[in-house]
């Protein structure tokens, strides 16, 4: 079935890039309603101080100012606290202690950004004179800004004690420990996951609009997922009713996970809009984007490796401070425990495993899912320790991995954190990657390095994920605030196109692309006769978005089950057509087929007859369109080999990339383009943390990387032609077989360069990200020494 062109497997130029290279997407901030005012938000110059007075008469008598409001307004109005959406059980047995996050801060601020006032005005001009002028008196307070004191520093919210909001473990201590302490050898490892700023192209925008006349509201914003976000505004912050409320996310410019969650400054806008009785428009600037975005990241762990005499793992003993940053974000708490602490198996046989966690408060952002959310972090805590036991080893760091990769025999495989591996072949993956490495000519171009003063380091990591991000029975036992199902439907219009609505959300994945090829391969429509509707909660039923690379795996397995209802309730029409049993009507490549008879109809014919009186059987409505909700039994469980390659100058300490090489098993591959195109933006945001990138404060809480000239973005300079391969076990529980594709590069590329750069250094360990200066300080370092 389907066109081998355009269907499952073609490599189809991305539809929607013609308006975006073109300058005709439609972006929040390009929406202009009449009445529209701007507002630019007050914000805190300090990272932890009593909020004493707002003085707004200066600023109020600013010409053009429409309204300056602040937290005590909004509580007044009756406007809640942002809830954090995952409840994390501690280890004993009580919840995670959350303080109260107001949109708009009311008598205390807690990192340098924390909102506390809008002003809107007739013009964005005006709101930003006037925003300077609104003159607030602190009380400053000691910040707790080091992660590592963090938990014997002062309180940050009244009532946490140790700054700590859980305590969290998985897994068995006590056969870990005894595992451990009867190893052959054991590899001990203390490693720093940098903190991240996601710099989305795209700065976060809102949009709200209010209609007195009927109390709808409607609020335009950058949102991954705008049913959740309707779903929190309304329910737990009480903007507004649901019925009420409307979201809609335009084009969006990437997220990368920053743009899944509720903010202040979207729930103050529409709220304000509602307030004033007109339109409020707001669009962060990069500055705001550094200071108040969710960050990413930021661990600090020491792990434990334990292996037999013959290099067999026989335990893994994590512990993890994870920072959550000032309050908790929409799914802060569920990133490094559920999306960490059962990712920690990786590929291996391990069969102890033991993990503990604190999340912790500081007085800087809040810490959020970003790009990978758990997975790269738990990726790089597995295979950097595993590449330092076979370096203490004197093992291959190759064949080590190899020794203890579960077998495709071994398949489904339970780990000892949790969760169950349906399939997977990683052998398969390392063996193609060290092809296309050419892993047997290294040490010839280490040694031509060495002769150019240059040394050279190749690195691995062997990942694996859990995508898919459901099922909802076991995601609401562990602490979730909604299912993580998700919705499609698919609408013949009379003519015979086809209306597609999902309720995952494209900003960047392509699902215009490949959500058409999915639903006209198997209805065996044309693809340009697909069109696909997504980011509007007045237009689809319901759905969950897009985050955890779960948007083909749950939202295109949604698809095809509406799609497999539409060709069964087509086959009832076509069997009233041509006069038979729905028994006797076959349906392949679009068109219902009379068996032992040469009688048929397209689907595209059904359609345009469903709509006609006395076309189809009695008892059956008019028209062809069904819904359907999906929801996984499991995980998916993408996984892959990645191997990178660094030559290091001994005079600058500059490292360069010279060769990476991604095999990844994503499952069946709907479209190649675009899930190459996936790996290389991942892998770039890898190599960026890996060499570049980190969010970095000083001891008052300041953020000294507010700027893209003091945060260092990977540029094309920085990469290599990355090399890119698939192997293929196809997901065993969804209709597609499809694992997910959009976050497995940045997961596995850190690991493999610090790896890489370690290999090269002949260190165990450089903290990231491995930039010249601190890679020049180990040269002199080990220099001085010789």
């Amino acid at each position: 079935m389907g066109n081998p062109v355009t269907g499952i497997g073609a490599a189809v130029v991305r539809r929607e890039d013609a308006r975006f290279i073109t300058g005709a997407g439609r972006y929040t901030d390009d929406i202009r309603v009449e009445g529209q005012a701007y507002a630019v938000f007050v914000r805190s110059p300090y990272a932890h101080a009593r909020i004493v007075e707002i003085d707004c008469a200066q600023a109020s008598e600013i010409p053009g100012v429409v309204a300056i409001l602040t937290g005590d307004d909004m509580q007044a109005d009756g406007i809640g606290s942002l809830p954090c959406g995952w409840n994390v059980t501690q280890k004993d047995g009580t919840d995670m202690r959350v303080p109260p996050h107001p949109p708009l801060a009311t008598g205390h601020v807690n990192y340098v950004g924390d909102p506390v006032a809008v002003v809107v005005a007739e013009s964005l001009e005006t709101a930003r004179q006037a925003a300077e002028a609104v003159a607030v008196e602190f009380d400053e307070l000691p910040p707790v800004v080091d992660l590592a004191t963090a938990q014997v520093s002062a309180e940050i919210h009244a009532g946490i004690t140790h700054n700590l909001a859980y305590e969290w473990e998985l897994g068995d201590r006590e056969a870990t420990d005894a595992a451990l302490a009867g190893a052959a050898h054991v590899t001990r490892l203390d490693l720093v996951n940098n903190r991240l700023i996601p710099n989305a192209m795209e700065p976060r925008a809102a949009l709200g609009i209010h209609d007195a006349a009927t109390g709808e509201h409607t609020l335009y914003t950058t949102s991954q997922n705008p049913h959740l976000a309707r779903l929190i505004l309304s329910a737990f912050v009480n903007v507004a009713p649901e019925h009420k409320l409307r979201i809609i996310a335009p084009d969006v410019g990437g997220g990368f996970g920053s743009k899944i969650f509720v903010y202040g400054e979207e729930t103050t806008v529409i709220w304000a809009a509602r307030r004033l009785r007109r339109p409020v428009k707001w669009t962060a600037d990069r500055s705001e984007s550094f200071l108040a975005d969710a960050h990413g990241r930021d661990h600090l762990t020491h792990a434990e490796l334990g292996l037999d005499a013959e290099g067999r793992f026989v335990a893994l003993k994590v512990h993890t401070v994870a920072n959550l940053g000032a309050y908790l974000s929409t799914f802060a708490s569920a990133v490094p425990t559920y999306l960490y602490g059962t990712l920690l198996a990786g590929q291996y046989r391990t069969p102890c495993i033991h993990v503990e966690v604190h999340g912790v408060y500081t007085n800087t952002a809040p810490v959020d899912a970003y790009r990978g959310a758990g997975r790269p972090e738990a990726t790089y805590v597995v295979e950097r320790i595993v590449e330092n036991a076979a370096r203490e080893t004197g093992r291959d760091p190759a064949e080590l991995r190899r020794l203890n990769m579960i077998r495709p025999e071994d398949f489904p495989y339970q780990t000892p954190v949790a969760l169950v591996y349906d399939t997977g072949n990683y052998e398969q993956s390392l063996d193609r990657a060290l092809e296309l490495a050419d892993y047997r000519g290294f040490s010839e171009r280490r040694r031509q390095s060495a002769a150019n003063g240059r040394r050279r380091g190749i690195g691995f990591a062997c990942y694996i994920e859990a995508c898919g991000l459901a099922p909802s029975r076991l995601a609401i036992s562990l602490g979730a605030g909604v299912g993580l199902y998700e919705s499609g439907e698919v609408r013949f219009n009379p003519t015979g196109s086809v209306t597609v609505f999902t309720g995952t959300h494209s900003h960047g994945q392509g699902h215009e692309t490949t959500f058409a090829q999915v639903v006209s391969h198997r209805l065996g429509v044309p693809f340009e006769a697909v069109e696909v509707v997504h980011g509007d909660t007045g237009r689809i039923e319901f759905g969950l978005g897009t985050y955890g690379s779960r948007s083909l795996a749950v939202g295109g397995s949604a698809l095809v089950l509406a799609a497999d209802k539409v060709i069964e309730k087509g086959r009832l029409i076509a069997a009233h057509l041509m006069e038979s049993s729905p028994d006797n009507v076959d349906f392949e490549d679009g068109a219902y087929r009379l068996k032992d008879s040469n009688r048929s109809m397209t689907i595209q014919e059904v359609a345009f007859a469903s709509y006609v009186p006395g076309n189809y059987p009695d008892g059956l409505e008019p028209g062809l369109s069904e819904k359907a909700f999906y929801d996984p039994e499991n995980f998916t469980y993408p996984a892959g080999t990645h191997i990178a390659e660094v030559e290091v100058d001994e005079q600058t300490g500059v490292v360069s990339l010279v060769n990476f090489i991604a095999v990844d098993d994503f499952g069946r591959i709907v479209n190649p383009l675009v899930v190459h195109g996936q790996v290389h933006g991942g892998v770039a945001q890898g190599v960026g943390q890996a060499l570049l990138e980190v969010g970095r404060y000083d001891a008052t809480g300041q953020l000294l990387t507010g700027t893209m000239m003091d945060y260092c973005l990977p540029r094309a300079d920085d990469l290599p032609d990355f090399v890119v391969d698939t192997t293929v076990t196809p997901c065993t529980h969804n209709p597609l077989g499809v694992k997910g594709c959009g976050e497995a590069g940045a997961i596995g590329s850190p690991a493999a360069v610090m790896n890489a750069v370690t290999d090269a250094l002949g260190v165990p360990d450089l903290a990231m990200p491995a930039t010249p200066e601190k890679v020049w300080r180990e040269l002199r370092r080990q220099r001085e020494q010789a």
